[in-house]
Parts: structure tokens; sequence; C-alpha cells
């Protein structure tokens, strides 16, 4: 398949709502486009409608991204692929990660193709200048585990972003009024409370995409059980 074909193919994973400025549309097509992923994360990429949130988010050309908790890397590379050669993006890990979590990131700060991914330890993100946006997907309940408070986290987020920064959320909905119930059991969270919560640190609410919406979602079972098929809320909200 020629590269022409697959920016085409990439850009229809995008959304029809969305405006973009040209060269906007450009990146993160041709991030979704790119050699350098894996088959595994191309595979995921009509569950987790990558495009869609890299669009909403505002990502372009030359931004400085601040990544919260990267998982195995899957918006890591899209992210670092869309900013391009002049933009950058810290990831951020705690301190204390156990080494084996830390290496499943080895493939992408190992690999001379995603030289602008910097790994970034510590007990909250702190990137070394002011980034432009915070991103995280899937993993906010995860500062609610075991009793813990996102509020240290929400804080950080805010100190190392620019003014007029943006903060993306997304993760998987539990049911209305649930609160953190479900963040342990079903690693779930309420996204009316997260909506309070980034409020309460200091961020204006920016809006929210239905992107990742789905209504045969009961929110009763762990979302490892649904993979990609979970119904998701995708929140922005602005320094």
């Amino acid at each position: 398949m020629s590269k022409a074909w697959m920016i085409a193919g990439a850009l229809a994973l995008m959304a029809p709502g969305v405006v973009l400025a040209q060269g906007n549309k450009a990146a993160i097509a041709a991030a979704l486009a790119d050699k350098d992923r894996p088959e595994a994360d191309v595979s995921r990429d009509a569950g987790r409608k990558p495009g869609e949130l890299l669009a909403f988010a505002g990502v372009k050309p030359g931004m400085k991204v601040g990544e919260l908790l990267p998982g195995g890397g899957y918006f890591t590379r899209l992210l670092s692929k869309a900013v391009g050669p002049k933009g950058v993006v810290y990831i951020w890990m705690p301190a204390g990660t156990p080494p084996d979590r830390l290496a499943r990131l080895d493939p992408i700060l190992k690999n001379p193709a995603f030289a602008n991914v910097k790994l970034v330890l510590g007990e909250q993100i702190a990137p070394p200048e002011k980034v432009d946006l915070i991103w995280t997907t899937q993993n906010y309940h995860d500062l609610h585990h075991t009793g813990k408070s996102p509020e240290p986290t929400n804080a950080a987020a805010l100190a190392a972003l620019k003014p007029g920064g943006t903060y993306l959320v997304s993760d998987h909905a539990a049911k209305s009024g649930s609160g953190t119930t479900d963040t342990d059991a079903l690693h779930r969270i309420d996204p009316e409370l997260v909506k309070a919560e980034v409020v309460k640190a200091g961020f204006k609410f920016a809006g929210e995409s239905k992107a990742l919406a789905n209504a045969e979602d009961d929110h009763t079972k762990k979302v490892f059980d649904l993979h990609d098929k979970t119904d998701q809320f995708l929140l922005k909200f602005t320094r």
C-alpha cells in the first residue's frame, strides 16, 4: 500500500466535525500511517480512534507534550510523530516503578525514530520546561486506586502547563453518580467526578467529545473483559 493511501485511510479515522489547520490534519494522518508503529497498535485503531483524540486535543507539529502513565506507548508513538522533530513528548512514570514495567517503553526510548520522547521519573510529572498539552488516557481512575487522591497529579499537571495549555483526560466510564465506587474493581470512574476534581484543581472545562462513547456498555463489567469496546469519556480542560 502506498504512503498516500495510508494517509488517506488515516484521515478517515479522524472526527469529521473537528476543524483543524491543514498542517495539523496532515501531521496527525502521517502519524497514524507511520511505518514505525507496531501492528499490535495499528490493529487497535478502529476501537481507540486515535485520530479523533489527537484532533480533539489540538495536537500539532512543534508541540511540547507531557503524557501521564503511557502504558505500553500506544499514544506515545502517535504523539511523537504528530509533534515531529521540533516537538517533544515527556512521558511520566512514578518514581519506584518496577523495572519490568519501565522496560515496556524500551522499544520507544531506545529507537532513534522516537528520539523526541523523553522519560520523566518522579513523584509527579515535572518536565524540564513548560508544555502545551498534558495527556492521559485510560488511567485517571488509577489515581484513585486503594484510597489514593488525584489531587497531587492534577496540581502537577497544572504547574507543568503553559498558560492556555490543554489537559486531556479520557477514561472508562462508570455509572453516573458512582463516584469512585468502581475504580478498583472495574477500573472505571464517573466522568462527572473527574470534571469536578480537575476544575477544583484550577482548570477550566473546555469541552467533551463523544468519539469513544458506547451505549452498549452497561458499565457493569471489568474493562479488561471488553477491551476497546468500553464506554469512554473524553474531556478537555485548559489552564
